[in-house]
């Protein structure tokens, strides 16, 4: 095994982003609960996002949602960013809210309510040029609920004309990445469900579209490790949206329910070359639910990520690939196993404090008195939850 010193410099080129709406006031098709402080505008949420990358050095960007981040000034909108360290980044589209796309959005049979759908990811890409960034991040809610419902072949084919239209008007330094979820709100097909189909979608629009894969939106038992090896060997993988799941729900504390299941992912995209800033993947949360504060849940998060990411870089490839090609079973495992049972806790506090940061990021932001200060702040005015 590597020691933690071999691995360290590569820890700073690792960089998570964080979505804006994490900030917000959320929860389940049941409640939406309301907390103290909770931001009201973009700029209170960004706001709240630096205050990770100020205890963490992790997240130096955050993630929009149109409508939900809408503002009349962006240029403003990122130099507020800018004056708090971080920077604007993926813009994701938003097609699950309004009334006319009850039964689809890009892959709904009137032209008229796709043309919509197809005009939103225009004004995204509108905003991307506006703010620099880079990917246009779509996931659709469409399907039905019952067989017979739709023509499910039809709907993949208006799917691929939609998508065509937005990916020949994005930029050539921009990139469109199509997200998939198994079920929900969609109960019997999904249009978009799973790798494959992101897959087979994005590879038929070009070089510059990619599949954007959430650790939350699969089937359980599924092997989420080979899906990240597949998309890599394709080069096919654009961005991940880091989080947890137990049951159905997703957008919990990534790692809380399997941080084996972290570990393993992120030992093949450090395998498959998709770790570091050279690599062209992504780091996301999309974390966003409605018992936790938001600013310490989005730090537990992200160290999380930064701790399996330490214990997948110790891992020697080469002694393991040596097990591997003479069959030993278990020393093969044995590799992995002690790679991910190292406690590096330690290392990376003492790692943090030679570069200025704290050792206990979750500490030292509770010790900030910043969750009293917004509390006490922001008073009156609508609080930003969904739709908001």
């Amino acid at each position: 095994m590597k020691s933690f010193a071999a691995v360290a410099t590569l820890l700073a080129e690792q960089e998570i982003e964080l979505p804006s709406w994490a900030f917000g006031n959320s929860g389940t098709r049941f409640k939406v609960f309301t907390t103290p402080g909770t931001p009201r505008t973009p700029q209170e949420k960004i706001a709240d996002a630096a205050q990770v990358h100020k205890y963490t050095a992790l997240s130096p960007s955050v993630a929009l949602h149109i409508p939900w981040d809408k503002v009349d000034d962006y240029a403003a909108l990122s130099a507020f960013a800018q004056e708090h360290g971080v920077a604007l980044g993926t813009i994701n589209s938003n097609t699950f809210q309004d009334d006319a796309y009850k039964f689809g959005s890009l892959t709904h049979t009137d032209a008229a309510v796709r043309q919509k759908a197809i005009d939103h990811h225009f004004e995204c890409i509108d905003i991307m040029d506006a703010t620099g960034s880079r990917d246009l991040k779509i996931w659709l809610a469409d399907g039905t609920n019952y067989p017979g419902q739709g023509d499910i072949r039809g709907r993949q084919d208006r799917l691929q004309e939609s998508l065509q239209k937005i990916y020949d008007r994005i930029g050539e330094n921009q990139r469109l990445v199509l997200e998939y979820k198994f079920f929900e709100p969609a109960f019997y097909h999904t249009d978009v469900p799973d790798w494959g189909t992101s897959y087979a979608q994005v590879a038929a629009l070009g070089d510059r579209a990619l599949v954007c894969l959430d650790t939350g939106h699969h089937a359980p038992g599924t092997n989420i490790e080979f899906i990240v090896m597949q998309l890599l060997r394709l080069g096919k993988l654009g961005s991940f949206d880091f989080n947890s799941r137990f049951y159905a729900d997703d957008d919990l504390i990534v790692g809380a329910a399997d941080p084996f299941q972290l570990f393993r992912i992120l030992f093949e995209v450090v395998r498959g070359g998709g770790y570091g800033a050279d690599s062209g993947v992504a780091f996301m949360l999309d974390q966003c639910h409605n018992v936790e504060d938001k600013i310490a849940g989005q730090i537990r998060s992200v160290l999380n990520v930064q701790e399996m990411t330490a214990r997948a870089l110790l891992v020697d490839t080469d002694t393991l690939k040596a097990a591997q090609d003479a069959g030993d079973v278990l020393g093969a495992n044995g590799i992995l196993m002690d790679a991910f049972y190292t406690d590096v806790r330690p290392d990376l506090a003492a790692w943090r404090e030679s570069r200025g940061l704290a050792g206990d990021p979750t500490a030292a932001y509770a010790a900030s008195g910043y969750q009293a200060k917004i509390a006490a702040d922001r008073v009156g005015g609508q609080q930003a939850s969904w739709g908001a």
